[in-house]
């Protein structure tokens, strides 16, 4: 909203809202679904969890060291059980890493016991954000914008199927795409 100089900014009213099942985020990487899951969570009052955390701790390695010495296909396999063993937890807000959705068991269980939300970005947004650090895996083969666009062309109808869209982009913050998600 605009401000006259010397007014206080008022903060929106917290959501009175309680969480019954969990909401999954779904997306590519750089999408924001850690940030935002986080502050979504915090606004209602829930639990977070991020599935990649949780793959990690349960691995004891890295995702990088999990795709380099067992493959992708591994880590998907622990990706499913562990997303599995997540959602039986209850309420909660769910980061799911960006290839998750992808298995037809994980979207199923997600459908099941909650709600799937897909934070869609644009390729440049998510070149940015995904250009900050190197830990993502997939990125490492080649061009990140062409290796993202793939993704893109392959994930997006699959991401689709989620029960709420909602843009993240550069000029929102986390807290608004967090009240996106609520309003919707």
């Amino acid at each position: 909203p605009l401000m006259v100089a010397g007014e206080t900014a008022v903060p929106k009213p917290r959501p009175s809202y309680r969480l019954i099942r969990p909401i999954a985020l779904v997306g590519l990487m750089g999408c924001g679904k850690t940030t935002v899951g986080a502050r979504l969570a915090a606004m209602l009052n829930a639990p977070f969890r991020d599935a990649d955390a949780e793959i990690v701790k349960a691995a004891g390695r890295s995702i990088p060291d999990i795709f380099e010495s067992l493959g992708e296909e591994a880590f998907r396999d622990g990706e499913k059980r562990v997303i599995a063993r997540l959602l039986e937890a209850g309420p909660m807000v769910l980061a799911t890493g960006g290839g998750a959705f992808m298995a037809a068991e994980t979207r199923a269980a997600v459908k099941a016991s909650g709600a799937a939300v897909w934070l869609r970005a644009d390729l440049d947004t998510l070149v940015e954000r995904t250009g900050r650090k190197n830990t993502r895996p997939l990125l490492r083969g080649g061009d990140p914008r062409v290796i993202l666009q793939g993704l893109m062309d392959q994930r997006y109808p699959l991401y689709a199927e989620a029960d709420i869209v909602v843009e993240s982009t550069p000029k929102g913050s986390a807290e608004d795409v967090a009240y996106s998600i609520i309003d919707a």
